[in-house]
């Protein structure tokens, strides 16, 4: 298929989405998807209507919530207990053990926090530190921009320079990590586990596409927001995802 272009309707891409294989797994980034997007992280909640919607969909098929957040944050949201949760772009799931760094993996960590403090200061005020079990992250959405995009290109490169490193850009954010990850791998080891033969994969950020780019032509990568995309299809907005689950609820009833 071509990358998508202009928004679909909500209705008519959950009829399509509702027709591929069964069972169909429907996975699920949270912000900019289930959640607005905000100026701060902390500050997000998932949009009115939506943890319903979620649960619908997830009461007719296999239903995996993948994002960035760690799985303690992710706890938040209340999603009921039988759907996959992957926290950390794949590193953490719910229900598995916890995340242990070996050794190596830990003074690489532990340099890159020195980094990214250091980055935070350079970026101003404004800009903040978010620690996660592998790695850590530069928020830079509310800092000045001239000082954030000078510190965030120094940060890029400093890291490069620390064995091991796997570095991911988001929206205002660059996260660092001692252990390279990816959604796309995440999300198809749970493919495999729930025999699923199609996967709708919905994402709004530079993680999604490594999951776009990995579906087969029988899937359905849907982007929200506008940017560049390889995703076969394009939602509005979190109001618009949210349209979508419930229509796609109705199609696997």
């Amino acid at each position: 298929m071509a990358e998508a272009g202009a928004n679909a309707d909500p209705a008519a891409l959950a009829a399509l989405a509702g027709a591929l294989g069964r069972p169909l797994l429907v996975g699920l980034d949270v912000d900019g998807v289930l959640a607005p997007i905000v100026d701060h992280a902390d500050d997000a909640a998932l949009l009115p209507g939506m943890l319903q919607a979620v649960t619908e969909v997830a009461e007719r098929t296999p239903v995996a919530i993948v994002s960035g957040r760690t799985l303690e944050d992710l706890d938040r949201f209340l999603f009921p207990h039988h759907l996959d949760v992957v926290g950390s772009h794949g590193l953490e799931r719910r229900h598995e053990p916890e995340l242990v760094l070996t050794p190596e993996e830990q003074a690489a960590y532990d340099q890159l926090a020195e980094l990214v403090a250091d980055a935070a200061a350079a970026a101003g005020d404004g800009a903040w530190v978010e620690t996660k079990p592998a790695g850590h992250v530069l928020h830079v959405r509310e800092a000045p921009a001239a000082a954030a995009a000078v510190a965030v290109s120094s940060l890029r490169e400093q890291v490069e320079q620390v064995p091991g490193v796997h570095l991911k850009a988001g929206k205002s954010v660059i996260e660092v990590l001692a252990r390279p990850t990816s959604k796309a791998v995440a999300m198809l080891a749970l493919q495999r586990e729930r025999g699923a033969p199609a996967v709708v994969f919905v994402g709004d950020d530079r993680t999604d596409e490594e999951v776009f780019a990995a579906l087969g032509p029988g899937d359905c990568g849907v982007r929200v927001g506008p940017g560049d995309t390889v995703a076969t299809h394009r939602l509005a907005d979190p109001a618009a995802v949210l349209a979508f689950l419930h229509a796609l609820a109705g199609h696997l009833e």
